[in-house]
């Protein structure tokens, strides 16, 4: 990066400048739906086949004058040789499409190695070169080609058009960049430092200075957000980095990282930040059908779109979903894909995890295969990525969707329905040796039969005419799709099984276990990379999920909050275990909420390890004939966004009586709320928070007690993730340095050792406790209130 050089990359500038017409997702199963993974191995494979004189990944770059800058096109040709006294230009494309209807060159094909094919000739002073598009089906391996020759002045002026029209937006960067960069230098840390905040945010800095990755443990009140975000925009000042990737699992999260951004623009900041909202939540259509025959803004949406995204840059700073929303509507384009184009040109994108790291629906324009930029990644509540990250990087068929698809196809394209067939066949073997789950080592004879089920798809998705039909056939489509790219990166990080599902249906698994290598992929293609969270216990844990890296930096904040203002205490004599719940405990987990109510009016929250322990407590709690003033609040499974809301309205409103909610422990109401103050007095935690015992849980602790030499199988699967619950139940409590409250852990393993390793340093201060010996420290504990 640098003051005077705006960089683009070839495919970069010809999608963008060139990109024309509608949007419309009838063609996602052609010639749009490229794979990164086994787009390379094709890639690979076809220039191997060359000969001698094939030279193959040759970098080109030119430089093109502007008056106070430069502009760097760069690139990557496929291939380079020459044929008969001509040199060609070989641009190899992998797609998922049926090769006999492609009648020619892509554009933005095409476009791609026309750059190419103007720099190396403008390099070596040739008079004319010549261009070979080599399509090849990424299933049936089938190749494609288009040639075309150009003498050099031709592309010259083609070339010179390009970038004639690409000028306003150099322009546009190389003043902004000026602004930006004057404008960073000013500001200063918003706030007075708290306790150990100076040295968090040195740490930060010099991680990125270091291009190095750090992860944070950071208990609640530290500050991470602007503790992470201002020394990232300093470093962004002094060209450590160009973009901020803000990275989150949360809405939450998304807005307090957007306010952190907005407090530094009172300080006189001009950064420009977009939030990425879900496509789902920005259609402004009543029906999600992005194609120009249902929806008015897909319709010419790429002839309306940049100057939409010129206009808005040169007037707004911070791009909400409702500063987009209002945007898209004037120059009706879709709001979604109009976000997406206006962050090419933010300094900080705000966005869930997804975006980046999701091999389904990561940014392409910012990690696409070959792409690195100078990235900075903040990831917030980074204890959220192991999970999602499993999610991301696994897949998944249904042995029950093959016959499902199977009779809806049969009588309209056979050939379809033979192949659905042998599919079936091979899973139908697969099911009757399984009895409840199975380890498989390969499965490279289904994947051969699921590649030829795939190819057959695509000719009928490129034929068919939109109907029901040819909608169910695409979403299945996609899923053999998503199962087959994830086939490509199965390693020694994965495990393959089938399983019996609960409700009656046979499922095959490509099941990613240790996804550091996965997330390494995409966080090599940026600079620096900071992961944070108040729950980041143990670190070594994280670390080797998220990065592998055991080099990388790790620091614990302390806690900001004095001891006084908490009282932690353990119930010694309850347990959640399986073999002791019944009614017994039940009514004693219930005495316990009485007894902490009781001390004091306010608002608690109890967690509970699943909906149906919460409602057998909730009915004991009843009998025990609480305050007839006290209002209980139960969570319900699969609640809308309207309910969370109305639920925690509760206790934000009438704070002069006792408000007891029941939630689930891991739930949307364990994390990314924010009750302050009087608005939550305690939180009551029954249970270590442990998954329930399943197939994949045991994958999980098996592969571990495998691979490590530690033997950390339960560790793994079930202890760390459990506590990890924990922690964060029990941070919703302290928020504040106004804030007190109590912490009632309530089962006997948390006087274990293996339990008590995990507490963070700040729970050192802690009591046991039993039915008997509870009130008198409760009464300690808020007498003990009334002199701060």
């Amino acid at each position: 990066m640098s003051d005077t050089v705006i960089k683009i990359s070839v495919r970069s500038l010809v999608e963008f400048i060139l990109r024309e017409g509608d949007i419309d997702n009838r063609k996602k199963a052609g010639k749009d739906t490229e794979a990164m993974q086994a787009g390379s191995r094709i890639h690979r494979k076809i220039q191997r086949q060359m000969g001698a004189g094939y030279r193959a990944e040759v970098p080109l770059k030119i430089t093109v004058p502007a008056e106070d800058y430069e502009i760097c096109v760069e690139g990557r040709a496929d291939g380079i040789e020459e044929q008969d006294g001509t040199v060609v230009i070989d641009e190899i494309k992998g797609i998922y499409m049926d090769l006999e209807h492609l009648d020619g060159p892509v554009g933005v094909h095409l476009a791609q190695a026309k750059c190419y094919a103007y720099i190396y000739g403008r390099q070596q002073g040739l008079s004319h070169i010549a261009v070979r598009m080599t399509y090849v089906n990424l299933d049936t391996e089938f190749i494609k080609y288009f040639e075309s020759e150009y003498e050099f002045p031709e592309l010259e002026k083609w070339f010179g058009g390009l970038m004639e029209e690409y000028r306003k937006w150099a322009d546009f960067q190389f003043e902004w960049r000026k602004i930006r960069k004057d404008s960073i230098h000013n500001i200063e840390f918003p706030f007075p430092y708290r306790e150990g905040q100076k040295e968090l945010a040195s740490q930060v800095y010099r991680t990125m200075y270091q291009k190095k990755r750090l992860f944070i443990q950071a208990p609640t009140g530290v500050g991470k957000t602007i503790s992470t975000v201002f020394p990232a925009v300093k470093a962004v000042g002094e060209e450590l980095g160009d973009k901020i990737f803000y990275l989150t699992a949360k809405t939450i999260t998304r807005t307090v990282a957007n306010e952190a951004f907005s407090l530094l623009r009172e300080q006189g900041l001009r950064y420009k930040t977009v939030i990425i909202t879900a496509k789902e939540k920005m259609c402004a259509c009543e029906e999600m059908e992005c194609n120009p025959d249902h929806c008015p803004y897909a319709k010419g949406h790429y002839d309306r779109v940049n100057d939409a995204v010129y206009a808005l840059l040169t007037k707004e700073d911070n791009f909400t979903r409702e500063v987009l929303n209002a945007h898209a509507m004037e120059y009706e384009v879709c709001p979604f894909e109009f976000c997406l184009d206006v962050s090419t040109w933010c300094d900080g994108i705000i966005c869930d995890y997804n975006y980046v790291f999701d091999p389904k629906v990561y940014l392409k324009r910012f990690f696409a295969e070959g792409i690195k930029g100078d990235y900075l990644f903040l990831i917030d509540e980074a204890h959220n990525l192991v999970e999602r990250a499993r999610e991301m990087y696994s897949a998944a068929l249904i042995k029950e969707d093959f016959l499902e698809i199977k009779k809806v196809i049969k009588a309209v394209r056979p050939k379809v329905a033979k192949e659905l067939d042998s599919c079936n066949k091979r899973l139908l073997s697969m099911k009757r040796e399984c009895d409840t789950y199975r380890l498989l080592p390969d499965i490279g004879d289904f994947i051969i039969a699921l590649m030829r089920l795939a190819a057959e798809l695509e000719k009928f998705l490129e034929e068919w005419e939109q109907d029901e039909i040819r909608d169910q056939v695409f979403e299945f489509y996609m899923q053999v799709r998503d199962f087959l790219n994830i086939y490509d990166r199965v390693d020694e990080n994965y495990e393959i099984y089938t399983e019996h599902m609960e409700n009656g249906q046979f499922q095959l698994k490509l099941f990613c276990i240790h996804t550091a290598k996965n997330l390494k992929e995409f966080l090599d293609k940026g600079n620096s990379a900071v992961f944070f969270s108040a729950t980041l216990l143990p670190l070594r844990y994280y670390v080797n999920l998220l990065s592998g890296d055991m080099n990388d930096y790790a620091v614990y904040a302390s806690s900001t909050f004095r001891p006084e203002q908490r009282l932690l205490l353990v119930g010694s004599d309850v347990s959640s275990k399986y073999t002791r719940r019944g009614q017994a405990e039940y009514q004693r987990m219930a005495s316990y909420i009485q007894k902490t109510i009781f001390h004091k009016k306010g608002n608690y929250l109890v967690f509970f390890p699943s909906y149906r322990m919460m409602e057998s407590v909730y009915e004991s709690f009843q009998s025990l004939n609480p305050d007839p003033g006290c209002i209980c609040l139960l969570q319900q499974p699969n609640m809308r966004e309207q309910e969370r809301e109305e639920f925690l309205s509760q206790f934000t409103t009438g704070l002069d009586r006792t408000l007891v909610g029941f939630c689930v422990m891991g739930g949307i109401f364990s994390e990314g709320i924010d009750l302050k103050q009087e608005q939550l007095i305690g939180a009551i935690i029954v249970g270590t928070g442990l998954p329930q015992v399943c197939n994949e849980r045991e994958i999980l602790k098996q592969y571990y007690d495998e691979h490590q030499a530690q033997r950390e199988g339960f560790s793994y699967a079930y202890l760390y993730p459990g506590m990890n619950k924990v922690l964060q139940a029990a941070g919703r409590v302290i928020r504040t340095d106004q804030d007190t409250g109590v912490i009632l852990l309530l089962d006997d393993r948390f006087t274990q050792y293996q339990y008590k390793q995990l507490f963070p340093p700040e729970w050192a201060v802690h009591e046991h406790c039993t039915l008997h010996t509870i009130d008198q420290k409760l009464e300690d504990f808020w007498r003990g209130q009334e002199k701060y």
